[in-house]
């Protein structure tokens, strides 16, 4: 176990935002720590939303990091780009990005760990290297961090909003909007614990969604721009859902009866901006539809388009 102590050199209004501050973490990785009981806060167990005031003592104990089980596993990944400090994947769908309890191998991070010398290890070590996450059955980009010090930048870029994410989905039915908002609140579902559902303010946490219909077909679907302001879990298809306009091919949110062969929903992360965490330089990826997207949109196409 290592024992660090600080003394708060003025006041701050939550100790999880300290505590990453002082540790140099992320808030979430400080968040975890905290409602674990690893952290005191004037000699008492604090809790996240716990203020700290000036001269305050805050302990936190660390516990020695777990033995990585995880094994590199030769399973084929696109990196788009790669430099010392961040790597650029294009994640197929089908590929789940981290390992669970139990579920070792198989992953992205599997996948990561033959290919790349270094990964962060903010997020421990089943998450080696993951900054954020995108759907087992959801395609397209994310960013892995090589470094810790890369790591914390991005975390923050992605907690700020100056992290731009944007989607592409085939939503069932025709959306009427050129363009629009969502907002609303995320929660888990109130009887299925498996699925996430728009909820009550107070109940989950804020998720907005802004979106731009690309192209409408005569046969009932919308193709459909989606740009993330928030990441909640399943925050597009949860949106999606919410607007009557389910994602084609969603087996947790979509209709029960997909007239097209698919092995998940057609949403796919088409682009990715960011600034670089060493050079400062703003950079911008995309990845075009993968084949199967593009072969239903073929289908469409030939069906007219309103």
């Amino acid at each position: 176990m290592n024992t660090q102590r600080f003394i708060a050199q003025e006041a701050q209004a939550r100790l999880d935002v300290f505590l990453a501050e002082s540790l140099q973490i992320t808030r979430s990785a400080a968040k975890k720590l905290i409602d674990d009981g690893c952290v005191l806060l004037r000699g008492e167990i604090g809790k996240a939303s716990h203020s700290v005031n000036a001269g305050d003592c805050v302990e936190a104990t660390i516990p020695e990091p777990q033995m990585l089980d995880l094994t590199p596993q030769d399973i084929p990944i696109e990196i788009v780009y790669e430099d010392d400090s961040i790597a650029i994947v294009n994640k197929p769908q089908g590929l789940t990005v981290h390992a669970g309890n139990g579920n070792l191998s198989g992953t992205l991070v599997n996948a990561l760990l033959y290919r790349l010398k270094n990964l962060s290890s903010i997020n421990g070590v089943i998450r080696p290297g993951i900054v954020h996450r995108i759907d087992k059955d959801t395609s397209g980009l994310l960013v892995v961090a090589k470094t810790d010090a890369a790591h914390l930048s991005l975390s923050e870029q992605i907690a700020n909003k100056t992290c731009a994410r944007e989607y592409l989905a085939l939503c069932e039915g025709i959306v009427k909007e050129d363009s629009g908002r969502i907002e609303t609140y995320i929660g888990r579902h109130p009887t299925d614990r498996i699925k996430m559902a728009v909820v009550s303010e107070g109940k989950g946490k804020y998720a907005a969604t802004n979106f731009e219909t690309i192209r409408r077909y005569k046969k009932g679907y919308s193709l459909v721009r989606f740009r993330l302001e928030t990441g909640r879990t399943h925050q597009i298809r949860v949106h999606c859902r919410y607007m009557g306009h389910p994602i084609v091919g969603d087996p947790v949110y979509g209709s029960k009866h997909c007239k097209f062969k698919l092995n998940g929903q057609l949403l796919h992360a088409c682009k990715l901006t960011l600034t670089h965490p060493v050079t400062g330089e703003r950079m911008t990826f995309e990845a075009p539809l993968p084949e199967y997207f593009r072969q239903v949109l073929e289908v469409l196409g030939r069906d007219g388009i309103q």
